[in-house]
């Protein structure tokens, strides 16, 4: 399809995991000004569509759960060039569609793009001072709510997003680091935008319940699935990074020996 000229409004589609939400008035609530895919996670099956903004908001609700699951099921559907993935707990500010779409202008050979949100101090785990190239060593730190993409790209390189971690699913967090990690297995080109295109309103985690033993016998599993063989390493080097933050109730062997436990349990999976 040839895209240039094309309509800018036909570009983008912001693509949204929700869990029990009100789907007729979510697209208001977060300021969306695209066209949009909204999959709702409750207690019901059911499809609706409904226009906001002259654009057009289509509605899934499942009963299922996962927010891998929740963020395939859209992916699946999604028709324009481009999509942005978000969370129900996201406020677009406006114009956040002209600075996605010119960020995908301007760099020709980017497949997926990261852009900034503001955050909590508490969940800031990345800022955006500059543009650059995302690659293996520094992939790892970027929320799915920031992330932008070519659609054609993703569904050539067959890339989605895993059903083993993330809320709802068994392992409780990484499938945001998962998904970078296979889109640049698959030799997708990622980059960093310095643009703040919205803020998280924030609330209490639905899945983090302090730095337990599942806490680090998860991160183990998802450390196994990122970095092979090169797993324990990686763990130590975690484990240090944040040794001030998570190591008040657990000694670093202790956390440690559970991530070993983790990578064993990724292993015996494969």
């Amino acid at each position: 399809m040839d895209i240039q000229g094309m309509d800018e409004k036909k570009r983008l589609q912001v693509l949204i995991a929700a869990v029990n939400q009100e789907v007729n008035t979510l697209a208001e609530k977060m300021g969306v000004e695209t066209d949009a895919i909204i999959v709702n996670q409750c207690d019901h099956f059911a499809y609706e569509t409904y226009g906001h903004k002259g654009r057009v908001i289509r509605c899934f609700s499942m009963a299922e759960r996962g927010v891998g699951l929740n963020r395939n099921t859209a992916l699946m559907r999604a028709d324009k060039e481009l999509c942005l993935f978000s969370d129900e707990d996201i406020v677009f500010y406006t114009g956040y569609e002209k600075i996605v779409c010119r960020a995908f202008d301007e760099i020709k050979d980017a497949d997926v793009i990261t852009f900034n949100f503001k955050v909590d101090p508490s969940r800031a785990t990345y800022v955006n001072q500059s543009e650059k190239r995302i690659r293996w060593y520094n992939y790892g730190r970027y929320p799915t709510f920031a992330v932008a993409a070519r659609t054609e790209s993703l569904r050539r390189a067959n890339v989605s997003f895993s059903l083993l971690f993330g809320g709802g699913a068994r392992y409780s967090n990484g499938e945001d680091s998962l998904f970078l990690h296979d889109c640049l297995k698959k030799g997708l080109h990622l980059y960093a935008r310095t643009e703040e295109i919205g803020e998280e309103v924030y609330r209490e985690s639905t899945w983090f319940k302090g730095y337990d033993e599942k806490f680090f016998t998860d991160r183990g599993v998802l450390y196994h699935y990122l970095y092979g063989a090169l797993a324990k390493i990686f763990s130590l080097r975690f484990l240090y990074a944040h040794r001030g933050e998570m190591l008040k109730e657990k000694s670093f062997g202790e956390a440690y020996r559970l991530m070993k436990q983790g990578i064993r349990e990724g292993k015996n999976r494969n």
